[in-house]
């Protein structure tokens, strides 16, 4: 994280550093994420794989993208018992928290007959993408999976990028678990978000997206809006 020390001198410079940013200062990154988006909505898991060998020197295809019950079993055995504890009561105050936020359906019937209300509806499929890489992100996989289980979406996709051995960080899939994550992909980039915007042969379509990620995920988010 970059931290600014602000006197008056520097003040100005960050400023107008600031204030000179424009959508153009993103170009060059708009035309590497298009690439990336076009290959993947084409040839799906291979341009798939192709980008997550490039990126984060993963082996991953169809046979591992998945990541399987062996692998969350292994993975509470590598995360310490306090830790998953604590991950089980922010899940707690999470709950309680967006449950508040919560919309109901409601109907009014008028004297003339005209029924008047709102019927709230869940979204069938919502993708969650949690930051990977060496560290673990354990409070954007609950604080993005719960307020849609909350909401009572049918089916919660997570993806996340696999570390070089193709594996995804334990703490990470422990917290997907106990937050309630029906599967996670070892994807990351914005070729993840191009898989959970058109689908591929082993990522479905979603119909939303969530989650932090670098300028390339941010941008990638950004082109695929329509489509989610």
């Amino acid at each position: 994280m970059r931290i600014e020390k602000l006197d008056q001198n520097t003040k100005k410079n960050l400023l107008e550093d600031l204030l000179k940013r424009s959508p153009n200062s993103y170009g060059k990154y708009e035309e590497s994420v298009r690439v990336i988006l076009d290959a993947v909505k084409e040839r799906g898991d291979e341009a798939l794989s192709e980008y997550t060998k490039k990126f984060d020197g993963a082996e991953i295809n169809a046979s591992n993208i998945l990541v399987t019950d062996d692998e969350i079993k292994e993975a509470y055995d590598a995360v310490d018992p306090g830790l998953i504890e604590v991950i089980r009561k922010a899940l707690v105050n999470i709950r309680s928290y967006h449950e508040k936020q919560m919309q109901y359906s409601w109907f009014d019937s008028r004297p003339d007959g005209t029924i008047l209300g709102q019927k709230v509806t869940a979204l069938a499929r919502v993708g969650v993408y949690v930051p990977g890489g060496k560290a673990a992100y354990p409070s954007s996989v609950l604080m993005n999976i719960m307020p849609a289980k909350v909401a009572g979406v049918d089916e919660i996709i997570m993806v996340t990028p696999p570390g070089k051995d193709g594996k995804v960080t334990p703490t990470t899939l422990v917290a997907a678990k106990e937050a309630g994550a029906d599967k996670v992909y070892k994807a990351g980039g914005a070729q993840a978000v191009a898989a959970l915007a058109y689908g591929t042969q082993s990522i479905p379509k979603v119909d939303k997206i969530v989650g932090p990620g670098n300028i390339y995920v941010a941008l990638a988010k950004k082109a695929v809006y329509g489509h989610v």
